[in-house]
């Protein structure tokens, strides 16, 4: 994958015929074009390209989480297909390798998008088949036509280097999941988010193959089924069963700063992070559409004048307790501290909430005041006789989200960086498609409903006997297995 360097004295000489043929011969061999051909300047230019390719050789799924404009598409999808297709792999790769002509997939989400954006980076526009990334010597023959859908490719014949042929079949996700039964496949790429079903078939298709799927998308759906299998709670798998690598503006040269603050302007706020950064966007159901940029604030000693209250959500699966400290002045609101355990003894977590200060009053679910299924006594009840003072919060729940969104959207809502069980919730907060709360893993954004619900009543600073010695703010506790 090499092209011979012209020097710019013999291109001067050429007649305009040489010249035609020069670019006719470069718009049919696009694929030299990309990535320096050797060393670190490569590495360097592109680096989180080149990582995703390489774990091609030791993972079967892998995801290339990236903002808009950064190459997934063309420089990572169409590339990489390209190179399994042909079997022509430059001479610094080091990912996934096949030997003989591959049967692949490359799917998007609509008939249309495939052909208007897959279609076109692989082979060029119609009736210019070969410009694209796939070189022009490569496609053996025509494209087959789908049907229905006027100058869209449904199958590709490619000259493979060992002598043989590879097939490339188009599909879309509008065709449902049966479109993707069936035969054995080496390799698929799936350009923007697949939904699970289609995902999972997909697998199936190359488990016999030694194959792999790869997706290349920005995660504008937030942290949704999909995300989830490679980012489970929000953050990457510890334990790297699935790859994923995120790209941002930043990773990549191509992007000056004039275009990326111009594109920055032009996106609407709650999807800038999705856009510019790779992670993951408050989808349409997101119940708090604000970007984590704009509420996290690193760990502080809290003044002794905020006054102070928390939520507390009871429950033998997940109790869990979000701490805030109230700025009057500014009418600011931090939360700093939460707890977050399962299956334990309510005078286990009494302990852990009166560490905070005794004197901190909560709000708790009214819920609580009904039956324990631990003994039959009234949960509430449990915890007040354990000392905590506690008053039932108003479980209004549209209004609760309600105020809490009025607080967050207008600058009045922060959050520190420690309280990780909170923002991983707090990403995950969603309605399903009938607009419905999902109840799954809510158990801190319950809790900060109650808070603030109930803080005019509960909030309190911290008496003056209690501030003769200063008192640092617990920065949370970090709990496994954060959802119920």
């Amino acid at each position: 994958m090499t092209t011979l360097p012209i020097s710019e004295k013999l291109l001067n000489q050429l007649p305009p015929e040489a010249w035609r043929e020069i670019e006719e011969e470069q718009a049919r061999t696009r694929i030299n074009r990309y990535y320096p051909p050797a060393g670190p300047l490569r590495r360097d230019l592109y680096r989180k390209h080149i990582e995703f390719f390489e774990a091609g050789d030791t993972h079967r799924e892998r995801l290339f989480l990236a903002g808009n404009r950064v190459g997934k598409t063309e420089g990572v999808g169409a590339y990489e297909v390209t190179c399994h297709l042909t079997g022509d792999y430059p001479d610094w790769w080091q990912g996934k390798r096949f030997s003989r002509g591959i049967k692949a997939w490359a799917a998007g989400d609509t008939g249309k998008t495939v052909r208007d954006i897959i279609q076109s980076k692989l082979l060029g526009p119609v009736g210019s088949w070969g410009t694209g990334m796939i070189p022009g010597d490569s496609i053996m023959g025509e494209p087959k036509r789908k049907a229905g859908l006027p100058e869209a490719v449904e199958i590709v014949y490619v000259q493979h280097v060992s002598g043989g042929y590879s097939t490339l079949n188009l599909k879309s996700y509008d065709q449902r999941r049966e479109a993707f039964q069936g035969t054995e496949q080496d390799i698929i790429w799936l350009d923007e988010e697949p939904p699970l079903d289609i995902y999972t078939e997909c697998l199936l298709r190359t488990m016999t193959t030694d194959g792999a799927v790869m997706l290349t998308f920005t995660p504008l759906s937030g942290l949704s089924a999909v995300v989830l299998q490679f980012l489970p709670g929000g953050v990457p798998d510890p334990e790297n069963k699935r790859f994923v690598v995120t790209a941002t503006w930043d990773d990549v040269p191509h992007l000056s700063k004039q275009q990326k603050d111009d594109l920055w302007e032009s996106i609407p706020p709650y999807q800038r992070d999705a856009r510019s950064k790779g992670v993951p966007a408050l989808g349409s159901g997101a119940i708090y559409p604000v970007p984590e940029s704009d509420i996290v604030v690193d760990d502080f000693e809290i003044p002794d004048h905020w006054a102070r209250s928390y939520g507390l959500d009871v429950g033998w699966n997940r109790t869990a307790a979000i701490f805030s400290a109230w700025n009057r002045d500014a009418d600011i609101v931090y939360l700093y501290s939460e707890h977050y355990r399962g299956e334990a003894e309510p005078s286990v977590h009494v302990d852990a909430l009166k560490a905070r200060g005794q004197w901190i009053t909560g709000a708790v679910d009214p819920a609580s005041r009904g039956r324990s299924q631990v003994d039959g006594r009234k949960l509430m009840q449990m915890y007040l006789d354990l000392g905590l003072t506690l008053t039932a919060a108003d479980n209004s729940v549209e209004t609760g989200i309600y105020k809490v969104w009025q607080r967050a959207s207008s600058g009045r809502l922060k959050v520190f960086r420690s309280c990780q069980n909170w923002l991983t919730e707090f990403r995950l907060y969603r309605r399903d498609e009938k607009g419905r709360v999902v109840k799954e893993g809510d158990h801190l954004m319950d809790a900060t409903r109650y808070d603030e619900m109930e803080r005019e009543n509960t909030a309190n600073t911290k008496p003056a006997e209690q501030k003769l010695k200063p008192v640092l703010v617990n920065a949370g506790e970090q709990m496994s297995g954060w959802m119920a």
